[in-house]
């Protein structure tokens, strides 16, 4: 019985070095892998015929064997991939009179190009871009931005909550508690990222979206510095010849705090039919004022030492304002009919 094995052996490790095409590859397996006629699956079905005090050996021995064929036929298969790809290869004669290809460059997306555009223009007046998790904690989105468990604004800012106290953020300013806890002021940045809320899709929302959050703290900052600030900001985007007002409103995380409008881009104000601003030639932009001290604090920063301000504006209505866009799933929907359109 031992001869026999070593015989099979040496018959597979011949039949090994002869694969040169599939069909020998798949003759190789036939002769001593196949399950019903294969040699080795015929030395497997006579253990149960041997004496007992020999099975142990002979089964060893079989499968050591069975082992070096499946290794010689993978090997083999593996050997012949390469040998197929090589020969395609050099089937493939290359014309050197022939143009070269031209690569078509893609317009950026609507969203990426007017996230470029305000980044750039708040590197130029000295901030840095800071980075947060898209999954927080309720103390992060809520809490430490002054709202408790039991104020409205949680409610407003109805989420998806992933576990007993993760949830999607609702707004990039936990990032604001992050940059505060991690850096010493003075501290300039903006924070841009997706954000997430229960909304129901129409063509003025979407259950995910993009905005970009400003934090300044320093000490002696005032309301004038927040003016001044997105004054410039929104004269660069828009340009110079745009108007910008501020109006009273509430934010709890911050106090006071202001709505910003611009003058409308389309009419300026002109046509009382006007689509964009409904007449009123006014469009609000964006949600700002001087950072709650209950804020500073949940940052590490003393309140009566230093000052701040932030805002926030949402990237998708900004880029529906500057390409007039009327639906703002169109981000979403990957027609590249729709971005062949961005150019």
């Amino acid at each position: 019985m031992p001869d026999e094995i070593e015989e099979i052996q040496r018959a597979l490790e011949k039949a090994a070095e002869g694969i040169k095409t599939p069909q020998d590859l798949q003759r190789f397996k036939e002769e001593f892998l196949s399950r019903k006629k294969g040699k080795i699956t015929s030395l497997f079905k006579r253990i149960g015929s041997l004496p007992p005090g020999e099975r142990s050996s002979f089964g060893r021995r079989v499968n050591q064997l069975r082992e070096l064929a499946e290794n010689l036929y993978k090997k083999a298969e593996k050997s012949l991939k390469e040998e197929g790809w090589k020969e395609k290869l050099r089937k493939i004669i290359p014309d050197p009179t022939l143009p070269g290809f031209h690569k078509k460059i893609p317009p950026l997306h609507p969203i990426s190009e007017i996230s470029h555009r305000i980044e750039e223009i708040f590197l130029r007046m000295g901030y840095d871009i800071e980075d947060g998790p898209e999954v927080e904690t309720e103390y992060y989105n809520f809490d430490a931005l002054n709202i408790p468990p039991h104020h409205p604004a949680r409610q407003e800012q109805d989420t998806f909550f992933l576990g007993k106290s993760l949830i999607l953020r609702t707004h990039t300013s936990p990032v604001q508690i992050r940059a505060m806890r991690r850096r010493k002021p003075p501290i300039r940045i903006i924070v841009p990222g997706r954000v997430y809320r229960r909304d129901e899709a129409d063509p003025t929302h979407t259950p995910m979206f993009y905005q970009i959050e400003g934090l300044v703290v320093e000490r002696g900052i005032s309301f004038a510095h927040l003016k001044g600030t997105l004054e410039t900001f929104l004269k660069a985007l828009f340009g110079e010849e745009t108007r910008v007002r501020f109006r009273p409103s509430y934010f709890p995380f911050t106090e006071p705090s202001a709505e910003v409008d611009i003058s409308c881009p389309v009419c300026g104000g002109t046509d009382p039919h006007c689509s964009v601003c409904g007449g009123s030639g006014w469009i609000e932009i964006l949600g700002s004022g001087m950072v709650h001290p209950q804020v500073l604090k949940a940052g590490g920063i003393d309140p009566e030492e230093y000052s701040g301000f932030a805002f926030g504006l949402g990237v998708d209505r900004i880029s529906m304002l500057w390409r007039g866009i009327s639906d703002i799933r169109n981000h979403y929907w990957n027609r590249l009919d729709f971005l062949e359109q961005m150019k």
